[in-house]
This record gives C-alpha cells, structure tokens and sequence, in this order.
C-alpha cells in the first residue's frame, strides 16, 4: 500500500529519535542528501548520541505522524560513510538560512525552510520555502499567527521553489564539493547571471566565476560593472583569463586590461593567442577620446564579386549577433571599404545576384583617430545603428556600435556630474 508523509526540516531539527520500543536514542542535527536522484534523498542522519556526533544510516530511519506532530523512529543505529566523491549536502548547514538561486524567477533567494516527502522508496526533499510563512514556522510562530487570522480570511503568504529549479550558490562555510556544481547556472542569460553574482560575497562570485565555461565566463563578464569585471578576471589563473578574454569582443577585453595594472595586463596579453592579442593592442594604442578606443574589431565584410546566396550562406554559417549584422560592408582585396549592403537588401534579392549590384556606396563612416565628440552627432542626424571605421588609407578596421556610443556618453555623463 503506498502512502506518503511530508513534512518540514525545521519541525524534526533538534528532535529526539527513538526505537521500535519508544526508547529515545538521541537527538537529530542534520538531514544528509544525495542529489544524484531526479530529486535530493536523504541517505544520512547527523545525530547526537550518548554526546557523541555520529552520522547514521537512514534506510534504518522511518519518519511517522502521530496527531500533530512526527516520531522518528530508528531500528538500528548503523554508521554511514560518506564517499569520497559524492554529491551530497547537508540540508541544515548548508541551506538553511543561505542564498539560493531561483533558476525561473532568475534571482537570489533566502531558505526559511526545506519540505520533505516520504514515500515508498525513501525520503526526498522536494522544495525549498522562502515565503513568510517558512520563517514563522522556524520560530514557532505559524500555527498560533494562522489560527487568529483564520476566522478573517487571511493567509500567511507561502512561497516554494521546487529543487529542479533551484541552484545552491552560497558554500563560503560548507567546505564540499558538489561533482556537478552550478550545473543549472548555463541555463540563464548571461544578463540575469551577472545580476546574480553581482549580488554574492566575493568568495561566492569566484567559485560561480571559475565554473563557467570560458565562452559563458565571457558572456557574462560584458555585463558586469568594471569592478567586478576586475575582481573576477584577477581570481583565474592566468591560463583561464586569457581564455577567457580571447573570447570576449577585442573593444570589450582592451576596456578590461586597461583598468588592470600595467604589470598584470601585459601578463594576460601574453598569454592570448597572437590574433586576439594584437587586436587588443591595437585598440590600447588609441587615445581615450579617439573613435578607435570604442570600435569593435568583430565586423562583417564581403568582397563585391560575391553573389547574395553565397552571403547568406555565409551568415549561416557565422551564427552572428544580432548587432553585428546592422549593416554588411563590402571591401575590395586590399580591404578598402568600397560599400554597405543592408539585410533588407540582402534579404529582398535574387540568390545569383552580386553584391555589386545591390551595394551602396554612399557611405557614412569616420577615421579611427577622429573625436569621439564627433560620433553623436552623426548617429543622431542620419539614424545610424553602426558606422565603418576606416583609417587614412580607407582600409577598414572595425565599427562602432551605437549601443557603445550611448555607453561612453553615460561614462561621460556620471564623470562629469
């Protein structure tokens, strides 16, 4: 006959055990839980015995209700090994009371409580509550606050997060290691995870940090405050940092170096692989205010002689972001920018015609050593989205984005305030 009891952590935290007989055995500290299952089981119970600290067995544990509260009863007390490599926690120590991250409402959350569930085969935890109610419930308070709101049709508000969409963030006390830590952690964009470890203690931020891979670390690092950025990347070992530079935007990862010391960034820059390296020091060259510390390398081109299948084909095969993409720019063999073709264009045209016949050679760009001063003006009198990058001999050496100018701007503007 299946049944089903569920329960909380914090009404059996502190409480005695007994066995078959109601002899009392000792008092339960902790629950330890094995989240190799689809949900977190429990395989261990942290007990005091005869003032001894043991860790026991709990497939000899049974948890049963009697009227209104619950009797943990043990038939024999077997001592539990934890193995070397294993997924486990202790649900007491290392979530109550700490961060956790809400995968699906995509921030940072406080344990009040743990909910549990017997079943046949064993005990699981299946959510944790971080609403009020969970946190009455701890000091005691749930059952008399309910009763004298009861009759005026009132509730307490209760909030759970069940464990799949849960991600444990917070180990700065715990000393373990979970064989798969911060797995969930990639399924967030990388926006809603820099919000994230912006709001950890350092020592958390770091161990999230290095267990990204180098293309998500990248991802994220754009999107953090310069601070942080500075912090995280002088965390990695050298070997790690410059990985992850390399796949950062050029423009991006020269930002990041110049607010490191000279000593350090030279360091990563050395350990980047030749490309990357000298494109960052290429854009390090740059004045402050010049157009070329602000363009990004990353850019689009196509020779005028390709036809709008081979092009699109092409893009295809890029998989490019969306702001790499406002405008195509044509180049001719010696890279000289010739013309721009729109996707609107691109998109409208026959797949056999050439990009010479549907290009515009009404260019709006600038030079790399012009003002940035300069870059406003243009963005707002013709609606640009981008502009081409050239040097004095017309050969073509990045973009400037929009969305960087409006970014240099507000630098300016909390510069100047």
């Amino acid at each position: 006959m299946a049944y089903q009891i569920t329960f909380y952590l914090s009404r059996i935290i502190g409480r005695k055990f007994f066995f078959l007989s109601g002899k009392p055995l000792g008092k339960i500290k902790d629950l330890l839980v094995d989240f190799h299952p689809e949900k977190p089981k429990v395989i261990a119970v942290k007990a005091k015995v005869d003032n001894e600290i043991r860790l026991l067995d709990f497939s000899y544990f049974d948890v049963r209700r009697a009227v209104s509260q619950y009797i943990i009863y043990c038939r024999e007390m077997v001592d539990y090994k934890i193995p070397q490599k294993s997924n486990t926690l202790y649900l007491g120590e290392n979530l109550m009371d700490k961060q956790i991250l809400d995968i699906n409402g995509r921030k940072l959350v406080r344990v009040n409580d743990i909910r549990l569930v017997r079943i046949e085969s064993g005990v699981y935890a299946v959510a944790v509550d971080v609403g009020f109610e969970g946190l009455l419930r701890r000091i005691g308070f749930a059952k008399p606050i309910k009763s004298f709101i009861s009759p005026l049709k009132l509730s307490i508000p209760a909030r759970y997060i069940l464990f799949d969409d849960v991600e444990a963030v917070d180990f700065s006390t715990s000393g373990i290691t979970l064989s798969k830590p911060f797995s969930k952690l990639n399924t967030l964009h990388p926006s809603d995870l820099a919000d994230v470890i912006e709001e950890l203690d350092k020592k958390s931020q770091t161990a999230i940090f290095e267990s990204l891979d180098e293309e998500k670390a990248a991802d994220v690092l754009e999107e953090l405050e310069p601070e942080a950025q500075v912090r995280l990347i002088e965390s990695l070992p050298v070997g790690k940092a410059a990985d992850v530079l390399e796949k950062m935007p050029a423009d991006e990862a020269a930002d990041l170096l110049e607010e490191l010391e000279d000593e350090k960034a030279e360091e990563l820059i050395n350990e980047m692989d030749k490309e990357s390296s000298e494109d960052v020091r290429e854009l390090l060259e740059y004045e402050e205010d010049d157009v070329g510390s602000i363009m990004t390398t990353d850019f689009i081109h196509f020779r005028p002689d390709e036809t709008v299948g081979e092009t699109i084909n092409e893009l295809r095969k890029m998989k490019p972001e969306s702001d790499t993409i406002y405008y195509l720019y044509v180049v001719d063999k010696d890279n000289k920018l010739v013309a721009t073709v729109s996707l609107r264009d691109l998109v409208i045209a026959q797949p056999e015609t050439r990009l010479s016949e549907i290009m515009n050679k009404k260019i709006f760009k600038v030079y790399d050593d012009d003002k940035l001063d300069s870059l406003a003006e243009m963005i707002s009198k013709y609606n640009l989205l981008a502009i081409p990058v050239v040097n004095k001999d017309n050969i073509m050496e990045g973009v400037v984005i929009i969305d960087d100018i409006v970014e240099d701007l507000m630098d300016k503007g909390k510069t100047n305030k």
